[in-house]
């Protein structure tokens, strides 16, 4: 059986891409805003420029240094039953976005999110079985912002068995999240040997960097952790308009960071990502709904594996603004083309408005918008046994496969059965009150939250979490500033 597969550029398109970005990697170079970055690349066999911050990286440095990424490597859970590999084959979904926001179940009104939504998302995905991990995916708005990264990870570890992941924070943050995630996952061996923690780096396109990000990458880079770089270039904005053009500064700008990450430490664990888009021209402003997002991530995953690394990507992003019917059109393409592209870890579930809004009751519409995705990457088995020409003999014409024994044993992994979307009569359904998804994925995400059990932490690993926690809320936003690098 092969698997159901869609390439958007030919072998000979990825290598000119390829080849263009060498060209800016090495004549137009990248802003590296660290200074003992820039100075380790130089080490290396780069050329940096201390006056414009502006490194160039030679051709043969390129190739040397994505050698020595890893090709595979795992992604653990809080609960130690939970791992599961991370390479060019895999194909993982996990919640992220920037959503301040939520659409609230009781009211169905718009409001602020607060702690308790990033608890209740952390529960949503510990209950969905399509989906293998979350981020700090809902940011709350009613507790201190420097406190957040650690309020997160502890509430992670009590209410969730999957992964777990944020951003690159600087140095004092990305400091504190590793600690704590020693804390929960009771050594530092376990940590480095597991990976429960993805961390987003994020890009500055065009061909940028930022200090605080690569203060976050250095630090997961000493301790083994993964690092998804990932750019946000806005064709028409902040890169060429063609698709073309901006997947050939997209694709310079993550070799440059992945290449940072094992100039750091060879063999840090790393995925090539993405959440480059278009702009729309009409109002000037991002348009991550779009087709040509998926069309992006489909052809960033393609490229990744042309360097033989998996590749994190956007899907399931969309610019409206309810749950409708653009909603349902603009999530579902991105994640399909995602998906048979081979995208390696698929993010965005249960956001919407550009991932600034949230809502419990997507997040289940996405879980079922995941398993039709895998239905069709899945693609059809033809062996003897599903060919069924005996079966196909014996019953003839006229006859019914209702109760041969090969339905019963084939249906429930040859049909996908959906739990929302309803099949029945009109009849039926409208004796039930005409109900529709939506209101299906409210019951459901209603009944998770309301059956979840926290984790049973062990008192000694609480109360640590608890005093880490105390620690950091002592702090003002001036220590996390004056604990940063020379830039």
């Amino acid at each position: 059986m092969a698997e159901s597969s869609f390439g958007i550029l030919t072998e000979e398109e990825i290598r000119k891409i390829h080849e263009a970005s060498l060209d800016v990697l090495a004549e137009t170079g990248v802003k590296v805003a660290l200074k003992k970055m820039r100075e380790r690349l130089r080490d290396c066999g780069c050329t940096a420029d201390e006056e414009t911050k502006i490194v160039r990286f030679p051709s043969e440095f390129v190739s040397e240094y994505l050698a020595k990424a890893p090709r595979e490597w795992v992604l653990g859970g809080a609960d130690p039953a939970l791992e599961w590999p991370v390479n060019t084959s895999s194909r993982l979904y996990s919640g992220l976005g920037t959503p301040s926001n939520m659409y609230d179940m009781e009211t169905l009104g718009y409001r602020p999110a607060t702690f308790v939504d990033l608890k209740n998302h952390m529960i949503l995905i510990d209950g969905l079985e399509n989906i293998h991990g979350g981020q700090t995916d809902i940011w709350p708005t009613d507790i201190p912002m420097h406190t957040c990264h650690v309020e997160a990870l502890r509430a992670w570890a009590r209410e969730c068995r999957k992964s777990f992941g944020m951003g690159a924070f600087g140095v004092m943050a990305t400091t504190d999240i590793m600690d704590m995630m020693t804390i929960a996952m009771e050594g530092e061996q376990a940590v480095r040997n597991r990976h429960p923690y993805l961390t987003i780096v994020s890009v500055h396109s065009p061909l940028s960097s930022a200090q605080t990000q690569l203060e976050g990458l250095w630090i997961l880079a000493e301790r083994g952790q993964p690092a998804l770089m990932s750019p946000e270039a806005i064709a028409g904005m902040t890169a060429p308009v063609t698709l073309a053009g901006l997947l050939v500064q997209h694709n310079a700008e993550v070799l440059a960071h992945i290449i940072m990450a094992q100039a750091v430490n060879p063999g840090t664990p790393v995925m090539y990502g993405s959440v480059s888009t278009i702009a729309d021209m009409k109002h000037g402003e991002v348009a991550l709904g779009s087709v040509e997002t998926g069309m992006v991530s489909a052809a960033s995953a393609q490229l990744a594996h042309f360097y033989g690394l998996p590749c994190r990507c956007v899907a399931g992003a969309t610019e409206a603004k309810e749950i409708d019917l653009q909603c349902g059109i603009e999530r579902e393409q991105s994640i399909i083309q995602a998906a048979l592209a081979g995208a390696n870890l698929i993010t965005c579930a249960g956001t919407l408005e550009s991932t600034c809004a949230g809502a419990n009751e997507l997040t289940v519409i996405d879980n079922e918008i995941i398993a039709m995705a895998e239905r069709i990457a899945r693609g059809i088995a033809v062996t003897p046994e599903t060919l069924a020409l005996d079966l196909i003999r014996t019953v003839g014409p006229d006859g019914s496969y209702i109760a041969e024994s090969h339905t019963h044993r084939h249906f429930r992994s040859e049909h996908l059965i959906p739990r929302l979307a309803g099949r029945g009569k009109r009849a039926a359904w409208e004796k039930e009150g005409r109900p529709e998804m939506r209101a299906a994925a409210r019951r459901e995400a209603k009944r998770i939250l309301e059956a979840h059990r926290p984790r049973e932490l062990d008192e000694t690993i609480a109360a640590e979490l608890d005093r880490y926690c105390d620690i950091v809320s002592r702090r003002t936003l001036d220590d996390f500033y004056t604990a940063e690098w020379e830039g």
